[in-house]
């Protein structure tokens, strides 16, 4: 008869922890970038006078017309929001093009990576995502025991053709980040389109397009255009990130209405907050700050490339709001997480990206022109004092 759990001294099968699938305790969880907060306390900073140039939020803040739906959206608060997400789905539609039966919102474009994870992924079962991609597509897949199939990148950015090689019989998952996530690197058209025609139809294909309104207009193109020919194809997009709704957790996917269903069935209830869902479509709209966004992103981008032309830094040229700068090694030792530290030290938030198996870079969010000069000055002085 089995001893049953109780009493002062319980035995290890006891321990609920114990019988968690080890898949599941084999998990590092994932590291967001350092808080402001966190960073005054740790170094007794003033937090106002701190930078965060961490986490690829957008400098400008709420977008004006954001603001003034959340304002008027503060007296229904007592109220669940709308668990279809009708509105916010509407005005997608309207901007896309693509019916409202092919359309999932999530509570951040990572929402919609897990419950493609979730509805498609299981032990037995395999994802194909890039070395360096962004670190919830390996996350998603050891969460639901599947196997990562992990293919080398070329020059920090997607193989293709690898990645299409690299697909077996049970794979039913593969992850594609454009621009990429630490890398910034971006995969024309033409890419993504041979891609897409290589992949067995059975293998559902993520779009991560979280960073693509930050692409220049030569490298634009319509992904949704694929959408009718390719029921195997889901397009992800955020509004953290031109938006400016990083704290609000709100993105969409488009996709087949069938697999928009299976989605729905794994999706939470009300998984979207009531602000959420009325910022992010008054954002959509907002086409004066977007444009504000992208220009300030540009000239922000030239500025940190001529600062680190001054510096003697190699860069990873980027199509995203952030750029990944290499730190020069010591004696063979990678020297990034002692500039960091420096960083910190000078109150300047950046983010290491070790984790991604660069040791040698550290990624930087474009900032406002004055956040970046500071932010140069101060990598100037880590630099040296790391090196002195």
């Amino acid at each position: 008869m089995t001893k049953p759990c109780v009493g002062p001294a319980l035995s290890a099968s006891c321990d609920p922890c114990e019988h968690v699938p080890d898949y599941i305790r084999a998990i590092a969880p994932y590291q967001p970038g350092k808080p402001v907060s966190e960073l005054a306390r740790e170094y007794g900073l003033e937090e106002a006078s701190i930078i965060k140039l961490a986490s690829n939020e957008n400098p400008l803040g709420l977008p004006p017309a954001a603001r003034v739906a959340i304002e008027r959206e503060l007296h229904e608060l007592a109220r669940y929001p709308d668990g279809n997400q009708y509105d916010l789905k509407v005005a997608i539609s309207e901007r896309t093009g693509w019916p409202i039966e092919g359309i999932v919102v999530g509570n951040g474009s990572n929402d919609l990576l897990e419950m493609a994870a979730a509805a498609l992924l299981a032990p037995g079962r395999a994802c194909v995502f890039s070395q360096h991609a962004f670190a919830v597509y390996p996350l998603a897949t050891q969460a639901r025991g599947a196997q990562s199939i992990m293919v080398p990148a070329r020059d920090y950015a997607h193989d293709m053709p690898a990645m299409a090689r690299a697909v077996t019989e049970t794979t039913r998952l593969m992850f594609v980040a454009n621009p990429n996530n630490p890398t910034g690197t971006f995969a024309p058209q033409g890419q993504i389109e041979t891609l897409l025609n290589s992949v067995p139809r059975s293998v559902l294909v993520v779009l991560d397009e979280a960073y693509n309104e930050y692409l220049p207009a030569e490298c634009r193109y319509d992904a949704t255009r694929w959408l009718p020919e390719h029921p195997n194809l889901m397009i992800v997009r955020t509004f953290s990130k031109v938006y400016g709704l990083a704290g609000l957790r709100v993105g969409y996917a488009l996709m087949h209405p069938a697999m928009a269903d299976m989605l729905n069935r794994v999706r939470q209830p009300f998984n979207v907050n009531n602000l959420a869902l009325v910022a992010a479509r008054a954002a959509l709209g907002d086409e004066r700050f977007v444009e504000r966004s992208f220009a300030l992103n540009r000239e922000g981008m030239a500025q940190l490339e001529s600062g680190f032309r001054k510096l003697s830094l190699e860069w990873i040229p980027s199509f995203a709001n952030f750029v990944s700068v290499r730190i020069p090694r010591r004696e063979g030792k990678p020297q990034a997480m002692v500039v960091f530290e420096q960083l910190l030290r000078r109150g300047v938030i950046v983010r290491p990206v070790g984790g991604y198996q660069m040791p040698d870079h550290l990624r930087i969010t474009i900032g406002l022109p004055q956040e970046n000069e500071r932010f140069l000055i101060a990598l100037r002085d880590s630099l040296q004092e790391t090196h002195a």
